[in-house]
């Protein structure tokens, strides 16, 4: 298997036939023009030392020559090189609200913005740790399972929205239980569920969240987002707020941040408790918390990469033109004997 960087350098090797047509086109006129003047006999006579090979010779190494620095530049990766990475590091589940009350904008630009903000930049921060996502609201959503390709996880992170699921609501517990298939072994010391939301769960009390997030044995951070005072869930057409969602009653209603609920399921699963108001301070209390854990090494495997084989063209084609400048028009009579060039034929 190959792989061709820069393929446009191919375009070079126009320059050989080229030079092949000229030489032949310069040989014919100079033939022409002897024939005018003088025969072959009386020429060789007076030119003993002229070759009838060395030019052609010389033409070949040229050709030799543009044709090794065309695909030097080109640059062929050829061959396999074998690979061993080894990562040690903490698996991080971020599962992030999606409801309609994410949008209350208490905290700028609103709370699903300002959590995927803090998720972006903790991913920005992080080394060789395992990230996965899963976005929730009345159920939860897989979203990005757990990989190491930090690039793509800040992709799907910012597709995340508040329609991508129909069922509206908050059910953290929905979301603690799909973080747990996240998990590839259950004896792991190192995983950790980050859950951003404003905590808004009409069905906490009745869950038992605190219990079976202490059973699952998943290290646990909450971020809030929003405040006390709460604010309204805004209804917006190209970015407009038309209106704000109201209840049955045609009262506006008021979505407010309950950071006892997440509190309580912090301290249930041994983690911690932020509060996401300032994006850079939750980001880095959540790096300090992982740094303090237990690395474990979770990925040992080989790949192949491709090698880079532009130096051999480029060596060949450094080495045939020095030759080329060594080898000249005349016959060479140390060399005679040996008959290198075929001159006793010619």
């Amino acid at each position: 298997m190959y792989q061709l960087e820069e393929p446009f350098y191919f375009y070079l090797l126009l320059i050989v036939p080229i030079l092949i047509i000229g030489f032949f086109i310069l040989i014919s006129w100079k033939k022409a023009i002897q024939k005018e003047h003088i025969s072959n006999h009386l020429f060789k006579k007076l030119s003993p030392e002229s070759s009838k090979f060395k030019p052609k010779f010389k033409l070949f190494l040229l050709s030799l020559v543009f044709i090794f620095l065309s695909i030097g530049l080109v640059n062929p990766k050829i061959g396999t090189q074998l690979k061993t990475v080894k990562r040690e590091g903490v698996d991080i589940v971020f599962a992030i609200d999606v409801s309609k009350s994410m949008l209350a904008e208490d905290i700028a630009p609103n709370r699903l913005e300002k959590a995927k903000r803090i998720v972006s930049q903790t991913i920005n921060e992080l080394n060789s740790d395992r990230v996965g996502i899963i976005a929730y609201a009345a159920s939860a959503l897989p979203v990005l399972p757990i990989t190491t390709d930090y690039s793509t996880a800040r992709m799907f992170l910012q597709s995340l929205n508040t329609s991508m699921l129909s069922s509206q609501g908050t059910a953290i517990l929905e979301a603690i239980k799909l973080a747990k298939d996240y998990y590839d072994d259950e004896n792991q010391t190192n995983r950790v569920l980050c859950i951003l939301s404003d905590g808004e769960d009409h069905e906490f009390d009745n869950q038992n969240i605190p219990s079976i997030a202490k059973e699952m044995g998943i290290t646990i951070f909450t971020v809030g987002l929003g405040s006390a005072k709460g604010a309204p869930i805004p209804i917006k057409t190209n970015d407009v707020i038309e209106s704000y969602k109201k209840n049955s009653e045609g009262d506006v209603v008021i979505t407010k941040l309950t950071a006892k609920i997440l509190q309580e399921i912090a301290d249930s699963g041994n983690g911690t408790y932020i509060t996401g108001e300032n994006t850079q301070l939750a980001v880095d209390e959540i790096i300090e918390k992982l740094k303090q854990m237990d690395k474990q090494e979770f990925e040992s495997k080989q790949f192949i990469a491709y090698k880079d084989q532009f130096q051999w063209f480029l060596g060949f084609g450094l080495f045939f033109l020095c030759l080329e400048l060594f080898v000249f028009d005349k016959k060479t009579y140390w060399v005679k004997k040996l008959n290198l060039f075929n001159e006793k034929n010619i």
